[in-house]
């Protein structure tokens, strides 16, 4: 309707006509634009909201996995240390404990989340729209750490691979099904690793197993390497730990 009024203007030269009616539509759609952009912004602003209220349990979560994680490597060093023993002829190990011990410790116990997932599931696109700067560089400096460092790839080692490849499989089957990783209720990142390891085999069949494991010597090289590598990844881990301890903070002191 005002189009055809402003060329009916228009042929008649109303100026004055014509420019009030296009102002009108330039006003018009510069405020349907402006109230579009601010609901859009109210919307990204309400679920980054969201977002930080969901954002608590799911860093709890963490804080699980970094305590038990120090608790599962202190355990798997103990194995280690039995191993060690079995290996140096130590009259104190068992040839049951040498070849347990030199299992368990190859537990490996990681994360399993990368910097990718991390953003998708605690709204990186949402970063933008946290008003309080302090949280936001705060949740952002922990979104770009490099999570690579604590995932499996860090402790997955040589010695892993190749002491199961010498201790004979319906061993390993007992060790994982009696003495494997448990998990903890109510903590679904968190797994536990039992101290103690007791299996029914004859003596027999452990000492074949051992003689196995003292065949290859290597194996004690690679096992201080994978030491090294778990000695690392709990290093590394205490960057995610100050974090993640920072950002929590930071949340409990939001107000929202």
């Amino acid at each position: 309707m005002i189009f055809k009024r402003s060329i009916a203007r228009l042929r008649a030269q109303n100026w004055a006509a014509i420019t009030i009616e296009l102002l009108i539509v330039v006003v018009g759609v510069f405020i349907g634009t402006m109230v579009a952009n601010w609901n859009q912004d109210r919307l990204e602003r309400r679920d980054a909201a969201k977002m930080l209220r969901e954002l608590r349990p799911a860093l709890t979560d963490f804080v699980d996995f970094f305590e038990t994680a120090k608790i599962y490597y202190a355990t798997t060093r103990d194995y280690s240390e039995a191993a060690f023993g079995g290996w140096q002829g130590d009259p104190a190990v068992s040839d049951e404990q040498f070849v347990i011990g030199a299992y368990q410790a190859s537990q490996i116990y990681s994360l399993g989340l990368n910097a990718v997932n991390w953003t998708q599931i605690f709204g990186g696109n949402q970063l933008q729209h946290v008003d309080e700067p302090e949280l936001k560089k705060s949740l952002a400096n922990l979104m770009t750490l490099n999570f690579e460092l604590i995932d499996t790839p860090a402790v997955d080692t040589d010695y892993r691979r190749n002491v199961r490849q010498v201790i004979p499989e319906d061993i390993q089957d007992a060790i994982r099904a009696e003495c494997g990783d448990r998990v903890i209720p109510g903590k679904p990142l968190t797994q536990a690793l039992p101290r103690r390891c007791d299996l029914d085999f004859p003596d027999a069949r452990w000492s074949t197993a051992a003689a196995r494991l003292r065949s290859r010597p290597q194996l004690t090289e690679q096992l201080r390497w994978h030491r090294a590598a778990v000695a690392a990844f709990l290093s590394n881990m205490e960057l995610f730990e100050q974090q993640t301890h920072t950002v929590i903070d930071q949340l409990d002191d939001d107000p929202r």
